[in-house]
């Protein structure tokens, strides 16, 4: 493979040329002399077919070839800077991509939210999020698929850390039969119509969980695509308060009293999938999200 002909310190150097408008200034900016800032943009404008520079008095100004080349060789040199960067977040441990799951009842605008945070201090940690469901959510912890988890259950062997509390409750459409009820409505009613239930993401074993053994019962894989079928009235569905604010909010759903518990409380776990050897950006990443969730608490 061909070097390049030109050194990534002649960009610098055309760049610290073009930035302070004159060698001079350059050379006092680079703590270089001034003949050898000119002798390297006299050897860079050898090597390219066009000028790049044209002297305007004692001021350089760029040609509109520069113009092109100079953005080029801004990004470039960033590009190295960047380089530098991660080498030194790997020479000091840090992980270079970090893999998040979350269960599907979970929040995602505090985990959104912490993602934003976490990218804009670190940009050179790559993020990796997977949207689990019910028993693939344990899945990631037990195969070490994700490092960091935020899920309802915490499994034997491991150590959670609550950050949410929340709830799901039985919602309709306003067009539904069931929204017309005036009492709390039981069971045995319910399991009369169709219920949205949420897939079990796992391949090695399944969950039901909030299906009434329901004669007619649709099956889905996010709660997203639950929602739009109960806005239609085409069913019901037990879903975390927190995915439906705005629905609940402005009536295109509501909450069905029943005579059982009408709510179904949980507790947002954190948990890290290597615990106490868990590598700094993991941990870094979930201090950020912990506070997000503890602000939004707050508020």
């Amino acid at each position: 493979m061909a070097l390049p002909r030109i050194s990534l310190e002649q960009w610098a150097t055309f760049k610290a040329v073009v930035d302070c408008g004159s060698f001079a200034s350059a050379a006092e900016m680079l703590n270089k002399s001034q003949s050898a800032v000119s002798y390297a943009i006299a050897k860079m404008e050898q090597q390219l077919p066009t000028p790049a520079l044209a002297q305007q008095g004692r001021k350089a100004v760029l040609t509109d070839a520069g113009k092109v080349l100079y953005r080029q060789a801004t990004n470039l040199l960033n590009q190295a800077h960047a380089v530098e960067a991660h080498a030194n977040y790997l020479a000091a441990g840090w992980q270079a991509e970090v893999t998040l799951a979350v269960d599907a009842v979970v929040d995602m605008a505090p985990i959104i939210a912490g993602l934003a945070e976490f990218s804009a201090h670190h940009p050179e940690t790559r993020i990796r999020l997977l949207e689990t469901t019910l028993s693939a959510t344990d899945d990631a912890l037990l195969e070490r698929t994700a490092d960091l988890v935020y899920s309802v259950r915490v499994l034997p062997g491991f150590i959670g850390k609550p950050v949410a509390e929340s709830s799901m409750a039985c919602v309709v459409s306003p067009a539904h039969p069931l929204a017309s009820k005036t009492q709390p409505v039981s069971s045995d009613e319910l399991k009369q119509f169709r219920q949205v239930v949420l897939r079990d993401g796992g391949t090695k074993r399944t969950i039901d969980v909030g299906w009434l053994q329901a004669e007619e019962r649709w099956t889905v894989s996010y709660f997203g695509t639950a929602i739009d079928i109960v806005k239609q009235g085409l069913g019901f569905a037990f879903i975390p308060l927190s995915h439906v604010v705005d629905e609940l909010a402005d009536g295109r759903l509501q909450v069905i009293p029943l005579t059982m518990a009408a709510r179904k409380g949980y507790v947002v776990n954190r948990v890290f999938t290597l615990q106490d050897a868990a590598n700094p950006a993991v941990v870094e990443l979930a201090n950020t999200i912990d506070d997000c969730f503890e602000r939004m608490v707050k508020t």
